[in-house]
């Protein structure tokens, strides 16, 4: 069984995405790691190639920045990626530049996809989610968070990214997968807030359709409390590739986890999942079979 790794970046460092941490994370699963790494001027090439490990093979792309609508280059530019993957692969995992894998979930990870290397029916693999929030010590609570997604898909060309890259189609249908025992640590809301705002404002020009820069604001400080509806203490660990990260923290955050702004229809849908393990009208990009 051969698994290949991929992901993209750009401007890495600039907006203080943890990527040498995600790559870092599934290296030891990996045969081999393919990174496409985007139009940079920050060292970008530097950070990835520091990792030492000759799993890695770095590609290169220039971003069309006329993409912007609905996050539509962040999916051709994970489709570039794929495509690199090499023939003899069997599985493609794929992780977006702020996600991170405990070394707690390798062994399940192995375990599924040999157990579903030779079962036709299984075109990827689903994930469970914690997306931490404000800071390391909280993750998101509410359906605001999407709590599955699709990461490690079958080496078949005709799979493509969907939307904004959250997950994966073919021939424009949903993908048949397994549910596995492992989770996608995400840590794309956790930042010192003036790096989050400037990392905000980059990314919202993906999705600004015609919108001009320059009227995107890039200084002062994100107001982390300003989208949030309910959070809640993560009794985890840290994957051990965050570690250092984390001890860098240089800000703090504070949320009090009975605080609940969720409107009325959504804590009624909340409650009804905490009850019965059941999540109503969930959007799924994935059929589990």
């Amino acid at each position: 069984m051969h698994i290949v790794g991929f992901t993209i970046a750009r401007n890495a460092r600039k907006y203080d995405y943890p990527v040498t941490e995600s790559i870092r994370s599934i290296l030891p699963i990996c045969d081999e790691f393919i990174v496409s790494i985007g139009n940079s001027d920050d060292g970008t090439e530097d950070m990835i190639r520091a990792i030492g490990s000759d799993k890695i093979k770095i590609v290169h792309s220039v971003w069309d920045d006329t993409l912007r609508t609905g996050g539509r280059v962040l999916a051709v530019e994970t489709d570039k990626a794929f495509d690199a993957v090499p023939a003899h692969a069997d599985w493609a995992f794929y992780l977006q530049a702020d996600e991170v894998v405990h070394e707690q979930y390798h062994a399940a990870i192995r375990q599924a996809a040999a157990a579903y290397q030779n079962d036709p029916r299984v075109e990827g693999l689903l994930f469970g989610y914690q997306h931490f929030y404000g800071h390391y010590r909280y993750v998101g609570a509410s359906r605001k968070w999407y709590r599955r997604e699709i990461r490690m898909v079958r080496n078949n060309k005709r799979i493509r990214s969907y939307r904004d890259a959250q997950g994966f189609r073919i021939d424009g249908r949903k993908l048949n997968v397994k549910l596995i025992d492992a989770e996608i640590y995400h840590y794309g809301w956790v930042k010192n807030p003036v790096n989050m705002n400037y990392k905000q404002a980059n990314f919202g020009l993906l999705w600004g359709g015609d919108a001009a820069p320059e009227k995107i604001e890039t200084v002062g400080a994100f107001d982390y409390e300003e989208i949030i509806d309910k959070l809640q203490l993560f009794k985890g660990t840290h994957p051990a590739v965050m570690q250092d990260r984390i001890s860098r923290a240089d800000w703090d955050f504070d949320w009090d986890i009975c605080r609940n702004r969720m409107k009325w229809k959504y804590r009624v849908l909340h409650l009804i999942e905490d009850l019965t393990g059941k999540r109503l009208f969930e959007y799924r990009n994935y059929r589990i079979i």
